[in-house]
């Protein structure tokens, strides 16, 4: 039933030329039309081997369309992509250029017999995937803490899988203690989305059909700056240099600077600029050298941008130096306050008259440690 609108057909082809058979029989195939698989826009080469032809003919015809393309020789179809090739009239081959997803069916090679005799071949038109810019997440900006929806569309045929991944590597999701750096399906729902989530999302369309195609997708998280520091306080002395340093992380850049005290805005602070896995990195660093008092106390890191403000404290402590209690115990002073008072210890009891009240804790240490050190030599 399948091949009766075809024999339709036929009557015109057979009219127009009727072949006799000859004392040899009537032709034969030799070989089966073998189906075929072309991706689009490549050639396709339908071939059909006859035996014994001789004066019979023989004709490609478009199964589904009921279309003569070729007879014999000639192209009957104004279709100018077809051609029809053949070798010692035994090897027909006919030729579609560039082709289309159109072309995709069944078509058959037939010898004008009586009866006619045909076989039928399926040329397969294979499409490479591509992704559909429309339906597909465009470059996205949000705010830290919501909700995160990826989509990505894609055609070609066989129907593409679609492959999320992160560029360089970079997990997708973290579930407990495991990281996903995969996921397969045209949606990816990133909850609750954060600074670490920032960067490029790839959306890989495949088929088994080359090209794989995929397409960037830039996921930008905004969010109040966040400032840590490294020390809070410090013990200087007059004239000594430090550096005090924040670390800021933002976005959108943030806008830095230092106070002092009551809210004076410090001159002159550096400012190191870096980019952390796509997040805005500022290292702040002001260098002090206190020279008054005023100098010493509060500073404090300020950070602003459109989502919020945030500052941390340090604070710069004067350190006083420390009484030398051992300046008298250099040995030239040992030796010649032992020598100045020996002789006079020897020939007095060992009775020791009451400190006076203006007797300091330097001189009172300093004579407990003589009287100790005649202890040691006398006895």
């Amino acid at each position: 039933m399948e091949f009766q609108l075809i024999l339709l057909v036929l009557v015109t082809f057979k009219e127009v030329d009727v072949a006799v058979p000859d004392m040899n029989g009537d032709p034969s195939f030799s070989a089966p039309i073998a189906n075929i698989t072309v991706p689009v826009g490549r050639e396709a080469t339908m071939t059909c081997i006859v035996h014994d032809l001789v004066s019979f003919k023989v004709a490609f015809l478009r199964v589904d369309t009921q279309t003569i393309l070729t007879i014999q020789s000639t192209v009957i179809t104004k279709n100018h992509r077809i051609g029809i090739t053949h070798t010692e009239n035994r090897i027909w081959q006919l030729r579609i250029k560039d082709v289309r997803e159109s072309d995709r069916g069944w078509y058959m090679c037939q010898i004008n017999t009586d009866p006619m005799k045909s076989q039928v071949g399926y040329l397969d038109v294979v499409v490479p995937p591509d992704i559909l810019d429309y339906p597909t997440s465009q470059d996205m900006i949000v705010r830290e803490g919501y909700n995160v929806s990826l989509h990505c569309a894609a055609v070609g045929s066989p129907e593409p899988t679609i492959t999320w991944r992160r560029e360089r590597g970079k997990p997708l999701l973290s579930v407990g203690s495991r990281e996903i750096f995969s996921a397969e399906g045209p949606s990816l729902i990133i909850p609750r989305v954060n600074r670490h989530h920032m960067g490029a999302y790839l959306c890989i369309a495949s088929n088994g059909i080359p090209p794989t195609v995929s397409k960037r997708v830039m996921v930008i998280v905004n969010f109040p700056p966040t400032i840590w520091v490294r020390h809070q306080s410090f013990f200087v002395a007059i004239g000594q240099k430090i550096t005090l340093e924040c670390i800021t992380e933002s976005h959108p850049n943030s806008v830095n600077y230092w106070l002092r005290g009551k809210g004076d805005i410090v001159q002159g602070g550096s400012y190191e600029q870096l980019m952390l896995e796509n997040v805005f990195k500022v290292v702040m660093k002001l260098v002090v050298r206190p020279v008054k008092a005023t100098d010493f106390g509060i500073y404090k890191c300020i950070a602003k941008n459109s989502l919020g403000e945030t500052e941390e404290t340090i604070t710069v402590h004067h350190k006083s130096k420390p009484v030398d209690l051992l300046a008298y115990h250099q040995p030239n002073h040992i030796s010649t306050t032992f020598a100045n008072t020996s002789s006079h210890f020897r020939n007095q009891d060992w009775n020791l008259q009451p400190f006076s009240h203006s007797c300091t804790t330097a001189s009172l240490v300093s004579s407990f440690l003589l009287l100790f050190s005649l202890l040691l030599v006398t006895s």
